[in-house]
């Protein structure tokens, strides 16, 4: 019998990671005071099992509210979904980087929809995550409820805009090749395919499951899968991805613009980005800390003249 999505996704929610991401999850997840649900795990530092770069971190709260944040920041959040920060900690004599989005599991579960315009976050989360806090055991379902969603919308979105037939990962490529189209990106077109590739056997079985659980009409033969999609749906599907298309990158710069505003840390975080990209060591002001839209052009001229950016 196959496997079905929802026994593929514990399984892959509920795996193991290192002690020290664990323990980070547990702060986050204590910071809000009761008020978080449930802390994901995903990104880099998750797939390569290294705890050397930035580990990436979603605080799911009962209410933006609950997480501590001036007013401003905390409306932001209400309105364009998440609010983001940076953190330096010491564990097991280790400096760990950890880089952390805000938002309500209302919100959360509302990006995870087939008819969300917005593709980010059910494209994000329908790859590999793992739930490292769950503040009950309503909630850790509540979180792979949303996960399995995200992966539903994911794999609909792949069969409607992916060949018409193919083996798993030409989907998944053919998926991933049109969201990092529909998104600002500094990482290579092909980035998604590469993805795909380093886990290949979790994308292969999650597809034909995910299909499965959505109602998507398709047969398969060993490796190979043929989607049933009339030429009429697969115009539909076009048109409504077109939308997804013109406003995905509108959307990702309003986040960076707000981003400026509400970055907890963001200005220790650029720092270290341009030291581990580039050699350049800079040390924050205060008034960087403080005002980092302010310090913003000083610090463009600066690294300008250092030969860091070109």
């Amino acid at each position: 019998m196959s496997d079905t999505i929802e026994s593929l996704l514990d399984a892959e929610l509920g795996r193991d990671a290192p002690e020290a991401a664990v323990e980070l999850a547990r702060q986050l997840g204590e910071r809000s005071g009761g008020g978080a649900a449930a802390v994901l795990f995903y990104g880099s530092a998750l797939r390569d099992a290294a705890l050397d770069g930035v580990l990436d971190f979603y605080i799911l709260l009962d209410r933006c509210a609950d997480w501590p944040a001036p007013a401003t920041a905390t409306l932001a959040n209400r309105l364009l979904p998440p609010n983001v920060g940076y953190i330096e900690t010491e564990l097991g004599g280790q400096t760990l980087r950890t880089k952390y989005a805000v938002m309500s599991l209302a919100q959360f579960r509302k990006a995870m929809s087939v008819r969300a315009v917005d593709t980010t976050l059910w494209a994000r989360f329908s790859q590999p995550s793992v739930c490292l806090y769950a503040r009950s055991e309503s909630d850790r379902q509540d979180v792979r409820d949303a996960v399995r969603a995200a992966t539903l919308t994911a794999a609909q979105w792949a069969a409607a805009l992916g060949p018409e037939r193919g083996k798993a990962l030409d989907y998944w490529r053919a998926l991933y090749a049109r969201t990092y189209q529909a998104e600002l990106r500094v990482e290579r077109s092909d980035r998604g395919a590469d993805l795909v590739a380093r886990d290949a056997a979790r994308y292969a079985a999650l597809l034909p499951a995910a299909w499965r659980a959505a109602g998507v009409d398709f047969d398969q033969d060993g490796d190979w899968l043929l989607t049933r999609f009339s030429p009429a749906e697969r115009t539909a599907a076009g048109r409504r991805w077109a939308l997804r298309q013109r406003l995905g990158r509108p959307l990702n710069a309003l986040r960076l613009i707000k981003a400026a505003g509400t970055f907890d840390n963001g200005m220790d975080y650029i720092a270290w980005k341009v030291e581990r990209h580039s050699g350049y060591r800079m040390e924050p002001t205060e008034f960087q800390r403080r005002h980092p839209v302010l310090a913003a052009p000083a610090l463009y001229l600066r690294l300008r003249r250092n030969g860091v950016l070109r």
